[in-house]
Parts: C-alpha cells; structure tokens; sequence
C-alpha cells in the first residue's frame, strides 16, 4: 500500500482540519508508521522518498492526535513509544553521514553535498511531530487522560535533540538552510518539553530533578564514542562536546563516569584537531566538576599526565588549549601557595613551568612563542608569590610579548 492510499484510508487528503474521530476506524498509527519505514528504506518506491517526507509531514499537521497518540482504544496493544523511537531512528538515518571507515575519521566532501537537503526535510518532519506532541490534549473516549502522551515526549525527545546538534553547528555537511531547521526544532523541542532553557531541558529545574534527557541522550552516544566506533561518524564528537558544553554545575558531575572518558578518548588522537576538541571538553570538565570528584578513582592525576604529554606537541592552537587546562587542573592537584618568604617545595606548577620556559626558548615559530609567553605569567600567579623577575625565563617572556620595563611590568608578561 502506497503512502497517499494510506492517507486516504484515514481522510487525510491535505486538509488544514482534522478530520472527526468517527473517521477513525482505519490502519492503526503503528501500522501506518511502519509501512512508511519500509518505504524509505526501500531500494526502490514508485514515490521519491522527499515526497514521502512531504506526505508524512501532511501527516502529523492534519491527523487526529487521538489517532496519533492515544496507546488505547484505536491502537490497543501497541507500544506507541516504541514505534515512534523506531519511525524517528528511520527518520534521522535517512540524513545521517555515510559511515566513515578511514583512520582519520573523515569523510571526501563530496559525500556532504546530499545530506543538508535531507536534513531540512527530515527536521520539518520531526518539527511536525514535536509541536503536535505539545499541541496535544487527548481526552480519551473510554475517560482516561493522555498520560502516555507526556511519556511518549520523553522517549522522543533525547533521539530528536542528538539529530539537532548534529545539523546546526556549522559543520561540512551543514548548510544556512539546514542549520536554521535544526535549531527551530530544538527550540521547539524544548517549548514541548515545558522548559525555559536548554539546560532545563538537559538538566531538569533542580540538580535533584530526574526529569531531563541528559541521561538518556548520553545513552544514545555511549555506543558510538567507544574506542573502536567513534570515527565511524564524523558527527558523533561533535554532537557529544556540544552535549558537554551545555552542562554545568551542579548537575555534570552526576555524568562524569559518562563524559570523562570519551573526552579522554578524543583528547589522546594523532589528529591535532581531534586532540584540542578534547582538550575542551576535559576543560570544562574540570570548571564544573568538584575538585573532590576530580581526584577520586585518580582521575585528575591521568588527566594531568594527558595534558603534560600534550606539551611536547608544538601546534599553537593545541598549547593554546592544553595550558589554561592545566592551570586549571593544578588548582585541584596542588595544595594553595605557601606565603612569601616560607620554605617551599617544588610542585606540578614548576614542572610545567620549567618544560614551557624550555620549549619557548629553542621554538622558531612566532606565533607558538607567543602562546608560550602569553600563558606564562598565569601559571607564576597561581603557584608562588615570589615575584617574576625571580623565575628563571621569565624575563624572555616578557620580552616576547613587548612588554617594557616599569612599574606594571610583572602584570603584563
């Protein structure tokens, strides 16, 4: 059965009304929806599948939402939230990358150029849905609420928000057109959800409220952002640091066994791209999560060895990133400065001081030298009192930054 035969069978010919529910005896929903999987991952249709889209997105505006949504009565038996998680996973298929199978993770541009038109159309689809999800109050007839339909948002939402951050980040495979529908249906998404924010919805309203999708969209990725799997889809890192970046205090360091280790992963590839994506997420990590949390199982300690690693890596956007990381992480591994004048031990803040002040001093290359010198004097900040001209190279990296002798000098390195 074609797909405009089965829109005629439910009185769906392209009306803005919906039709009654005594037009409802019909193919139930879940029939419908997996005829229509079948049709897009069929070879070959009498229809193109963008014009099957266009009937689906019909569809969704014009069907009844008892008939859409209610698990009773007309759809008894079925599971409607897991025929609608099946439909949408066609759905985001249909515009997903081709699987990449190189080491570098990376795709010939070539293979971009179909994918931001699918991903218009597949985000009117789900744009369709989640706004009649959200339009919808279903009194049922035997006298029940549409509870299953608030259920039913929950189970959607987490594969529509991982397709979203996918197509709206100004990626290759990304065009004006496509990033627009991505996040239009974002925001709807969390319009339906009830929330105000991004965070609200991620997170919930309170750290103690269950009631985000962080937990089942981190689900979601955890398969693909294993060791073995994360460059089969040039999207996946992408889509996860965003995740990331989106949480914050109090709630990330409830999903830190999630996070910290694909971070670590993308952190530890040949590829200096790859290095200084993870070298962000751990960041943010670490302004985010409780020192106390850091250092528990050891973490910080392998994350520092991560990082100092990274040092010997002369690419200045990766120093750029690994440095103030660090200074960052230091503040969790070190006990705070001693006072002027007292005794004092040398600690992870020399050891990388020492290395930098190293590498500054033999490095040819301008703008990595100003890199060095531009994130030097933090690090004497935080780990003495003593003042610069007392540290070996520092005067160097005063210089290197054009800095003038006076008054303000040791501020200004």
């Amino acid at each position: 059965m074609d797909l405009p035969e089965i829109l005629n069978r439910l009185q769906i010919s392209g009306e803005t009304e919906a039709p009654s529910p005594s037009l409802l005896p019909g193919p139930p929903v879940a029939t419908v929806l997996s005829q229509i999987q079948e049709l897009l991952q069929a070879g070959k249709s009498s229809k193109t599948k963008e014009d099957i889209l266009q009937d689906v997105m019909r569809l969704f505006e014009t069907a009844d939402s008892l008939w859409l949504f209610s698990s009773c009565c007309h759809s008894e038996g079925s599971d409607l939230g897991k025929v609608y998680v099946g439909f949408t996973g066609t759905l985001v298929q249909y515009a997903a990358l081709p699987r990449c199978e190189t080491d570098s993770g990376e795709l010939c541009e070539s293979w971009y150029s179909s994918v931001p038109g699918k991903a218009c159309t597949v985000a009117g689809v789900l744009l369709r849905l989640v706004r009649r999800l959200g339009a919808s109050n279903v009194v049922l007839p035997c006298g029940s609420t549409a509870a299953p339909v608030r259920s039913l948002v929950r189970k959607l939402l987490p594969p529509v928000f991982v397709f979203s951050a996918a197509h709206m980040q100004g990626l290759p495979w990304t065009d004006a057109q496509s990033e627009l529908a991505a996040r239009e249906l974002l925001a709807a998404s969390v319009q339906t959800a009830g929330c105000e924010t991004l965070t609200e919805l991620l997170c919930g309203k309170t750290s103690s409220d269950d009631e985000g999708i962080l937990g089942p969209v981190l689900e979601l990725l955890k398969p693909e952002m294993k060791k073995e799997t994360w460059k089969l889809n040039q999207a996946t890192k992408h889509v996860f640091s965003w995740t990331l970046i989106q949480v914050s205090r109090p709630w990330l360091c409830s999903y830190l066994d999630w996070v910290f280790p694909p971070s670590l992963l993308i952190s530890d590839d040949y590829r200096t791209e790859n290095k200084v994506l993870g070298v962000h997420c751990l960041h943010h990590i670490v302004l985010n999560v409780p020192a106390a949390a850091l250092r528990q199982f050891n973490r910080a300690q392998v994350l520092y060895h991560a990082l100092f690693n990274h040092l010997y890596t002369p690419e200045a956007h990766l120093i750029q990133a690994v440095l103030p990381c660090l200074l960052d992480l230091l503040s969790v591994l070190e006990k705070p400065p001693q006072k002027a004048g007292d005794p004092r031990k040398a600690t992870r803040y020399d050891e990388v001081l020492r290395l930098v002040l190293t590498h500054m001093e033999m490095e040819h290359k301008i703008p990595l030298r100003r890199v060095y010198a531009r994130n030097i004097p933090p690090f004497i900040d935080r780990s003495t009192l003593l003042k610069r001209k007392d540290v070996p190279g520092s005067t160097g990296a005063r210089a290197e930054s054009g800095e003038q002798p006076g008054p303000t000098s040791n501020r200004k390195i």
